[in-house]
């Protein structure tokens, strides 16, 4: 009877181990061939949002407001975090207890990499910190545009957000930066189908008055949303233009000119002696 019982104990401790390890494990494995466009829809999709949850435009873009719809809120308020002496751009940031050790190394890496070719630099928040960004798993993934002051919530789901390539779309939302297809070249570049999109979504391509920082249209941004995205009808609510067979929204990670527009628009003059 005790062998009995102890080979019960056992297999259930090993399906409880087993049911923890691949929850832990789900984030950035089953990510397939998916862009950050799709991940991200994919994500956001079907949730029951709650009275406390922000509002949301352009997919994952949090605002205050239903007026916030039609402007740029951070260009028209200024919105860009505060550079120091030593010519580098420190954002403080706090990762909330909802993660894993391994969930919060995918979020540290996606942080982490802004260093490497820019003069962005993410650190640990302290208490004396008047502005940062509070990184939660909230109800799917979104962030504020630009510096908004005090705590700034930038939620990365548990069930969906925890990618590379979606943390660094993200951290662009708070550094100041909007969408590619709602750039204020986008109609030289890109045709929205609205015939296509769903119904109440048509907001997500308004065109917004961006400081595109002199970089070309970039298909191939981590900022620019796939194909069909918000389709109803399984039809393209973007074509390329003049090339309809371009490909675009198919980023995993930023691209040349996302590290380019982001150094422009933050100054970042990198030394040799540069990471």
């Amino acid at each position: 009877m005790a062998r009995k019982s102890a080979f019960r104990f056992s297999a259930l401790a090993v399906l409880l181990l087993s049911a923890c390890c691949w929850a832990d494990s789900e984030a950035e494995d089953d990510s397939g061939e998916l862009s950050v466009s799709e991940l991200l829809e994919r994500a956001n999709s079907n949730l029951i949002r709650s009275a406390n949850d922000p509002i949301l435009t352009g997919g994952d873009i949090a605002i205050d407001s239903e007026a916030e719809k039609n402007a740029d809120p951070c260009t028209s308020r200024g919105c860009m975090w505060m550079k120091f002496s030593d010519g580098k751009v420190y954002i403080p940031y706090y990762i909330t207890n909802h993660f894993s050790s391994r969930e919060k190394a995918i979020i540290t890496r996606g942080l982490d990499s802004f260093s490497s070719f820019s003069c962005i630099r993410f650190r640990p928040s302290r208490s004396s910190d008047r502005d940062w960004l509070s990184i939660e798993s909230q109800n799917g993934c979104y962030s504020f545009v630009g510096r908004r002051g005090g705590k700034q919530v930038v939620s990365l789901a548990r069930s969906g957000c925890l990618y590379h390539g979606t943390v660094q779309h993200e951290l662009l939302h708070a550094l100041g930066f909007n969408h590619e297809q709602t750039r204020s070249d986008r109609d030289n570049h890109i045709r929205v189908m609205l015939q296509n999109v769903q119904s109440g979504m048509e907001h997500n391509f308004r065109k917004i008055a961006t400081l595109n920082q002199g970089t070309a249209y970039d298909y191939n941004s981590v900022m620019q949303y796939h194909k069909y995205a918000f389709s109803k009808n399984n039809q393209p609510t973007m074509v390329p233009i003049p090339n309809s067979n371009v490909s675009f929204g198919s980023a995993k990670q930023m691209s040349r000119n996302d590290i380019a527009r982001l150094n422009t628009l933050y100054k970042c003059y990198l030394g040799l002696d540069e990471p």
